[in-house]
């Protein structure tokens, strides 16, 4: 039977909660992400771990499975590919492919998605720095510092980007892409405001091109190339 779409957004949501150190996901998280209540969230996870794929106890985060984690793999790798296709093929910013790949992964064969992988000769990351399982199930990660732990007057390459809109679309305007050699210059600032009106502490980087304009980064999005 064919994996279904829901099966494979919390798979995809619990990796996410779980990727970068994470703990991993809460219910409130997860009903959160999907835009579900809380009740339909926890009756999900329920099912998935009945159904081998997730690991939840009372009063701890869900996590994966070892098969869980296999399909959760299988999932990110088609939605990465996608991502990166969109950008460096079809011409998509890098703050809006998103959304246009949730909703390809779910429909992309494999046929296709191997095609993709050779076309774009077999990349190991997306366009915001998150790696791309291989069809193998191999990952690379790469060692990184978020940019507010560097000292100011410190520089480095970007490793990674946060996939959030507010912060891509910010520093695309100060040409500051992955692989950009930047300076950080102003730390514990505050972010613009996020259209529900919150701030965020935040720090300021800049590239190292003469007259280039300052971008100011929410910490916890912006990570360098240890």
């Amino acid at each position: 039977m064919a994996e279904s779409t829901v099966t494979q957004d919390y798979l995809k949501a619990v990796w996410a909660a779980c990727e970068w150190g994470g703990a991993g996901a809460s219910i409130t998280g997860l009903a959160r992400r999907m835009e579900v209540a809380a009740s339909t969230a926890s009756e999900n996870v329920a099912r998935l771990v009945d159904e081998g794929l997730l690991i939840h106890e009372p009063y701890k985060a869900v996590t994966l499975s070892e098969e869980g984690r296999r399909r959760a793999m299988a999932i990110v790798r088609r939605h990465r590919l996608l991502e990166t296709y969109l950008v460096t093929r079809l011409g998509f910013e890098w703050d809006e492919v998103h959304v246009e790949a949730e909703e390809l992964e779910h429909a992309v064969s494999d046929r296709l998605l191997e095609r993709l992988d050779t076309v774009l000769g077999r990349p190991l990351r997306d366009p915001h720095g998150d790696p791309i399982p291989t069809a193998e199930g191999d990952l690379v990660v790469p060692e990184l510092v978020p940019v507010e732990s560097l000292r100011v007057g410190a520089q480095g390459l970007v490793g990674r980007i946060k996939d959030d809109s507010q912060t891509l679309r910010h520093l695309a305007r100060a040409g500051i892409a992955l692989d950009t050699r930047v300076e950080l210059i102003e730390r514990g600032t505050m972010a613009p405001a996020e259209p529900e009106g919150k701030r965020r502490r935040a720090s300021a980087v800049r590239r190292l091109d003469e007259g280039a304009v300052p971008a100011v980064v929410p910490d916890g999005t912006v990570w360098i190339l240890a």
